[in-house]
């Protein structure tokens, strides 16, 4: 169900991006509006993030998750009513604040159902589903947009929205509330040490260096994958001359690859912890050969060839996929369950403010070089600079649990 959330956000989300040199022919906009555009969904995202990991852990995955889902289904199909760009702005603005929550939800609610050494290769699951949703949208919306318009495209995807809220309400509750679920079962489940129950106040999450680790690695490697989310198709068409009829593929093979990565680079630290490695080590292993990966994309504007491009951009989103799995897990890591979403959605946040002033510039500095190499120069040395300033802040990944106890941070 967190894998199915997951691909419908990205499908909302994909959208916009992909219908964006449609729109910008025919409605009209500047690169540097584009990037106010975009920058109203981060903006958005950024103040959701935190209101949504809140409200998940008061009211629990099963109802919080339903509230999110409904508000961003309803925010993508208000997009087939503007007509201008301040119109797609408000409509990015809620849809972000919708889409928002759905991410504190999914790991809130990975925390509740594995324990801790199955945490990253679950997440890298319904993390994938990022990548599905990316896969899908440039499938089925020039289809759709060629065969009904564009207005059609955005109303078909509220549709998803409803039909996973009907599942999830009929099927989803916690372990220890699940009729399917055998003693045995919860014992594996809930076999870490004992965790504390009771929510850490916000005011007291923000004075442990973990939050803010896990915050500035979001900040630095966030705004890269939105960057690639929102401008990979306009950088297809403007540089190889793809129309809406041929942008697909291109895409689609992108975002299979980096599947791979999301699920590949949540399995890693498992098997390294089977090799002996603390499980610690073994996160900050798997998201340092992550980082090393995504490097070759500084030349990716460099590339003629469109499939050499495609090649490198495919290892650097999967890299990033990868990245991404671990890096969640790493609040699981870090917090008991009872903070784990209200954590996510501080550093989701701090991503969700990187990615507005990096859409902005990015507006910016196309408007003005029309070049996207220092671009990619930054989402290469991104990651690197993030694990570096992880390792500093929180060395080791120690427990907030039992620094409480212990009546220290």
């Amino acid at each position: 169900m967190l894998f199915f959330a997951t691909s419908i956000n990205y499908v909302d989300r994909q959208v916009f991006s992909i219908l964006a040199p449609t729109l910008q022919h025919s409605i009209g906009w500047t690169e540097a509006q584009y990037g106010y555009i975009v920058g109203a969904f981060q903006f958005a995202y950024a103040i959701g993030l935190v209101v949504a990991g809140r409200m998940v852990d008061r009211l629990g995955c099963r109802i919080g998750f339903v509230v999110i889902m409904w508000l961003w289904s309803l925010a993508s199909m208000a997009h087939a009513l503007a007509a201008s760009a301040l119109g797609f702005g408000i409509a990015r603005f809620f849809l972000g604040l919708g889409e928002a929550g759905s991410f504190p939800a999914a790991i809130k609610t990975t925390a509740e159902w594995f324990p801790q050494r199955e945490r990253s290769l679950a997440t890298g699951i319904f993390n994938s589903g990022t990548n599905i949703g990316a896969i899908l949208a440039p499938a089925l919306i020039p289809w759709i947009t060629l065969k009904f318009g564009w207005r059609a495209a955005f109303l078909a995807t509220g549709i998803f929205g409803a039909i996973w809220i009907g599942w999830w309400l009929t099927q989803y509750d916690s372990p220890a509330h699940h009729p399917h679920v055998s003693p045995a079962e919860l014992e594996h489940i809930q076999g870490d040490s004992a965790e504390p129950v009771e929510q850490i106040p916000w005011k007291k999450l923000l004075a442990y260096k973990q939050t803010w680790a896990f915050a500035v690695a979001k900040f630095l490697t966030d705004p890269i994958w939105f960057f690639y989310l929102y401008w990979l198709p306009k950088f297809f068409d403007e540089r190889y001359h793809l129309g809406l009829s041929r942008i697909g593929l291109p895409l689609i093979v992108v975002y299979n690859v980096s599947t791979i990565g999301s699920i590949g680079g949540g399995w890693l630290p498992t098997a390294f912890n089977k090799m002996g490695i603390s499980m610690a080590r073994a996160r900050l292993f798997a998201m340092f050969i992550c980082a090393c990966l995504i490097l070759p994309i500084f030349f990716a504007s460099r590339v003629s060839s469109l499939w050499s491009v495609v090649g490198i951009l495919s290892l650097a989103t999967a890299a990033h996929q990868g990245w991404s799995a671990n890096l969640f897990t790493t609040a699981s890591d870090m917090f008991p369950r009872s903070a784990v979403a209200s954590v996510v959605g501080i550093g989701g946040m701090a991503g969700s403010v990187g990615a507005v002033l990096f859409s902005l510039s990015t507006g910016w500095v196309l408007q003005l070089t029309h070049s996207y190499t220092p671009l990619f120069a930054i989402a290469a040395s991104a990651y690197l600079v993030g694990l570096l300033f992880l390792r500093v802040i929180a060395p080791g990944l120690p427990r907030v649990d039992a620094a409480v106890r212990q009546g220290a941070n």
